[in-house]
């Protein structure tokens, strides 16, 4: 009996990590569960009674109250917006034009479509969809290995969780008491890294392997110069101007996230107004994606916090901590490579949004002690976290494309036509898979490719 009250928490964790699979929603089982154990403690006399009425302050403090999370709803709806006007199918027609001569430029247009959807957006889901149905069609039509193209398409629509504005930063920077811009700043230069990597793939094999990826007709697009900055100038520089408008703000230190959020709701409905494509009903159909959207969000933040509540109360900080150190697992670097290794697995299985509010507040205090300093330099606690959260959240791209639960594979599956199975997307993914590891593994050994700009930028200081 002492055993199982001292090992309360880990059970806890273990039935959890069952429960996801039942099909019920997130947030009601990270909830249900919690209080399920907060009773089963009570029985074990471990939780007290009294305990559960701090959870109503605690919820309300943490998500309802939270002015930083303000911006996650704003960012939201600027997405669904410029995926619901149109404004990004232009853009990728502009890129496809520009990059026609370049080996494998279709597939290349695809990803710097997605970078700049990334960036304008955060919404993978969204994305994903948007990118599949506007740029499959025409690569197919142009003959493209479809392995190749539905990677092409699944990595591009994961750069939004990474590259700022992004809706897990923003979580992960409340969860963890991290300033929000300074991790917006530190992810631009890793998620630019992710990008490269998968253009320099693409035009490697597209190199070696021109029959896997045509080129497109030397005559597609404009038949003059006149169409051909008339294109730039309404399909390019606008979405342009307003990634610049949006983290600008925020990196020069004129706005803070949510204030950028605000204008950058604000530009798209100028942008799709002045594409002439802002109706009542698109209108009506914004507002109920997004608050769809942030209903889910919010719900599930709910949840984990009530999750994280029961579990420390239940002694699972210091369960880890014993559970680390019998498995020889006791030096920073240790712990570390153990985390990071833990989520890449998990992401087999669970989205990202439960790894970062389950997982997350259960290792974090455990490394926040650690002096990472001779490798980060001077900083502290708070220059660790930073490069932490990086690191994670490169990782957590993986979870997306990994089957058998990646949610992009299922996004695809849903939009893509009968002729692409589940076994092209399958292999489609598996380079990308890599090129997400050795980017992690570029953040891990170079730490300033993440901290740098964040110092730069006076976050940091």
């Amino acid at each position: 009996m002492a055993w199982l009250t001292h090992h309360l928490s880990l059970i806890l964790f273990f039935v959890l990590a069952a429960a996801l699979f039942c099909g019920f929603p997130v947030a009601f089982v990270l909830g249900g569960i919690a209080i399920l154990f907060g009773g089963i403690g009570m029985l074990f006399d471990v939780f007290h009674p009294v305990q559960f009425f701090n959870l109503l302050p605690r919820i309300w403090g943490s998500a309802a109250s939270n002015p930083i999370l303000v911006a996650v709803p704003l960012f939201i709806f600027m997405g669904t917006m410029l995926e619901r006007s149109g404004v990004a199918n232009d853009l990728l027609h502009c890129l496809q034009v520009l990059l026609r001569r370049v080996p494998g430029g279709l597939a290349m247009s695809v990803t710097l479509m997605g970078t700049i959807m990334a960036a304008t957006t955060g919404i993978v889901g969204a994305s994903v969809v948007m990118l599949t149905m506007i740029a499959l069609p025409s690569m197919l039509e142009r003959e493209y290995d479809k392995k190749l193209a539905v990677g092409t398409i699944a990595s591009a629509g994961t750069l939004g969780i990474l590259i700022p504005p992004s809706i897990m930063l923003v979580i992960m920077g409340d969860l963890l008491s991290v300033s929000v811009g300074a991790l917006f700043a530190a992810a631009v230069v890793p998620g630019l890294i992710l990008a490269i990597l998968y253009l320099a793939y693409i035009g490697g094999l597209s190199f070696l392997k021109p029959e896997l990826a045509p080129a497109l007709p030397k005559d597609a697009g404009p038949k003059s110069a006149s169409e051909f900055w008339r294109m730039i100038a309404r399909s390019f520089f606008p979405p342009v101007f307003l990634i610049t408008l949006v983290l600008g703000s925020i990196f020069g230190g004129w706005a803070t996230p949510t204030e950028a959020a605000g204008v950058g709701s604000f530009g798209a409905i100028l942008l799709a107004w002045w594409n002439g494509r802002v109706n009542v009903q698109t209108i009506r159909d914004v507002i109920q994606r997004a608050g769809l959207t942030n209903g889910m969000v919010f719900f599930i933040i709910f949840g984990a916090t009530l999750f994280s509540f029961v579990f420390r109360s239940l002694g699972g900080d210091e369960l880890i901590v014993e559970l680390l150190a019998k498995m020889g697992i006791d030096t920073g670097w240790e712990i570390l490579t153990f985390m990071l290794v833990l989520t890449f697995v998990l992401g087999f299985f669970f989205d990202w949004v439960e790894i970062t509010l389950i997982v997350l507040p259960v290792f974090a205090p455990v490394l926040k002690g650690v002096d990472f300093g001779p490798h980060l330099g001077d900083g502290g606690p708070i220059l660790f976290l930073t490069w932490f959260v990086i690191m994670m959240s490169v990782n957590l791209q993986t979870s997306f494309l990994t089957p058998p639960f990646g949610f992009t594979l299922f996004y695809m599956k849903g939009t893509v036509p009968s002729s692409i199975t589940m076994g092209h997307i399958y292999k489609g993914i598996i380079p990308f898979v890599v090129l997400q590891l050795i980017g992690l593994m570029l953040v891990l050994s170079f730490p300033q490719l993440a901290l740098w700009l964040p110092r730069v930028s006076g976050f940091l200081n």
